[in-house]
């Protein structure tokens, strides 16, 4: 799969070879046009499709498993509504989760974060604001982000955090230096849900449950009902075709905390 730095040598070495023509023969200025909006459209999907791995190295599935196992993970909570309907499922069909928690969710309901833990399901950080212009942060704002929701879980739980999921999935080069100073490893799926769209409940569970297979990773968010309804029909599923629901650092084998 294409990256950030093997698209820019290419386009550089496309431009030279256009400058180098241009010199020699008659050429249009429209093929750097073409060239640069190329580079322009594989930056963009890049940046927002975590599972090219085309900024950073997030971790989406794992194919290589031997286990049947699968990871369900949440995104933007710990929610006071959604969240311990979510927990109660997950007790009742004795399976295991990972929820990625904003910083100012984790402040407003430190007992549903810390019930989330004592459940054994493990948190990760998604940013602090979780703002809607979080792409467009600066390197220092996206690692004053993560720093002050990795804080917040220090002195609520003693927890030194080290997943990270992208907030909207959008990854850039100013937040692969964030996570490299913060050492947080990112952690993506390669099934998407979309369950926070306008899509109807059996749409959504269709998305997760097509050609569900052992490694991979389901993006849910335990933000509304139909979400907890998605849910409660997909451990069902995952039942019938014995594939366990298991925290990210289980299925990768890797430490959710430092």
């Amino acid at each position: 799969m294409l990256n950030f730095k093997t698209v820019n040598i290419l386009t550089l070495i496309v431009l030279i070879g256009l400058f180098i023509a241009c010199w020699m023969f008659s050429f249009s200025f429209l093929w750097f046009v073409l060239i640069g909006l190329i580079w322009f459209l594989l930056t963009a999907l890049g940046s927002g499709i975590i599972g090219w791995n085309y900024h950073i190295k997030a971790l989406n599935s794992n194919p290589s498993i031997t286990k049947n196992q699968v990871a369900i993970t949440f995104d933007d909570g710990p929610n006071p509504e959604f969240t311990p309907k979510v927990l109660e499922l997950l007790n009742k069909h004795n399976a295991k989760a990972t929820f990625f928690c904003i910083g100012k969710q984790i402040e407003s309901y430190p007992e549903l974060f810390k019930n989330i833990i004592d459940e054994g399901h493990s948190v990760g950080n998604h940013t602090y604001s979780h703002n809607n212009m979080f792409g467009f942060f600066s390197t220092e704002k996206v690692i004053s982000e993560l720093e002050q929701t990795n804080k917040i879980v220090l002195g609520k739980t003693g927890l030194k955090l080290s997943l990270y999921r992208p907030a909207f999935g959008v990854t850039n080069p100013r937040i692969k230096k964030a996570l490299k100073t913060t050492n947080l490893q990112a952690i993506g799926w390669n099934k998407r849900s979309l369950d926070t769209t306008n899509l109807i409940n059996e749409t959504v569970l269709k998305r997760v449950t097509k050609n569900i297979k052992k490694g991979d990773v389901i993006l849910l968010h335990d933000s509304s009902d139909k979400t907890i309804w998605v849910l409660e029909q997909l451990l069902l599923i995952l039942q019938k075709q014995n594939l366990q629901a298991v925290t990210v650092d289980s299925l990768f084998n890797i430490k959710p905390y430092a």
